[in-house]
């Protein structure tokens, strides 16, 4: 069973850092692009950071300089530092690959991971 599994949401003080992880597995074939997404209370998700395979990470304006997203084969990460009460979502986990299973391509979500940044 296809699955991601997210990792390293918490609370924090402003100016502090979190890492967070999400491991992809279950009949996951060519991945294109790895990344994470963002929603607040109250507001619509929002991209924050993507790792396309073979290609260079691009970052939201609002994190630009503060976070880095990396991956490791089907494991990505994201590194914010620098965190705002701004940046206090749910985040998730995006992946953009093959099922075995049906050979074709879905996009794939995370549970999601709660980080709160306090002022």
């Amino acid at each position: 069973q296809v699955q991601l599994v997210e990792s390293g949401g918490g609370l924090v003080q402003a100016g502090g850092s979190l890492r967070l992880s999400c491991a992809a597995s279950g009949g996951i074939g060519r991945i294109e692009s790895m990344g994470w997404y963002r929603q607040a209370p109250g507001k619509q998700r929002e991209w924050v950071a993507i790792i396309p395979t073979g290609g260079t990470a691009n970052y939201a304006d609002s994190v630009k300089g503060r976070f880095t997203i990396s991956r490791d084969n089907a494991k990505v990460y994201l590194q914010m530092n620098s965190l705002k009460p701004d940046d206090t979502a749910v985040y998730y986990c995006n992946v953009f690959a093959v099922v075995l299973a049906t050979s074709r391509y879905l996009e794939l979500w995370g549970q999601g991971t709660l980080v709160t940044v306090s002022s």
